[in-house]
């Protein structure tokens, strides 16, 4: 019983950490990133799908991105859809692909950027302390429900803490490493 509690609770906790390194992907460094825009929703007939699903996306410099649509006839709704994201990106379309020339970041910029960070490592954060919460709410019923014992209640509390304190560290290191990355001149 108390491995199942364990169990979800770690699962959810990597979910978490999962989720933060799939939202620091899209945020810009220095250098250009398929992941920057991957995720942009395009309206494609009338459904919104994500770029990923519609073009692929390379990295031809280290400064350029270049979209190349699988249908030539969505050109223009993937240049609306970058022109409308909040990535300050001006696309240049030949025809045929969209190449994006990513411009040094300022590093009034970047500091903008490192604050975004920190706000989404403490969301992330504050979910691994909610999945603690819920996990530790679920032993105390069981204790109330007399399927443990009080013993088993603090064992159990313990090791939650330890897990919630791992990925908090993992997090941390997640945090550093995007910074010193957005920092890099």
């Amino acid at each position: 019983m108390l491995n199942d509690v364990y169990k979800e609770a770690e699962s959810r906790m990597k979910g978490a950490v999962q989720s933060l390194e799939e939202d620091l992907a899209g945020i810009r460094t220095g250098r250009a990133s398929p992941a920057l825009i991957e995720r942009l929703q395009v309206e494609y007939y009338g459904t919104n799908t994500s770029l990923v699903q519609l073009a692929t996306i390379s990295v031809p410099e280290p400064r350029t991105l270049l979209i190349r649509p699988f249908d030539s006839t969505t050109l223009k709704v993937i240049e609306r859809a970058i022109l409308a994201s909040d990535l300050g990106l001006t696309p240049n379309n030949d025809g045929k692909s969209i190449r994006l020339n990513l411009p040094p970041l300022t590093e009034e910029r970047r500091r903008e950027l490192v604050k975004v960070v920190h706000n989404r490592l403490e969301e992330a954060r504050v979910a691994i302390r909610n999945v603690r919460r819920d996990s530790i709410r679920d032993l105390r019923d069981f204790l109330q429900d007399k399927l443990i014992s009080e013993d088993e209640q603090q064992k159990g509390e313990a090791e939650l803490q330890k897990l919630t304190d791992r990925y908090i560290e993992e997090i941390n290191k997640i945090g550093e490493k995007k910074e010193k990355e957005i920092l890099e001149v």
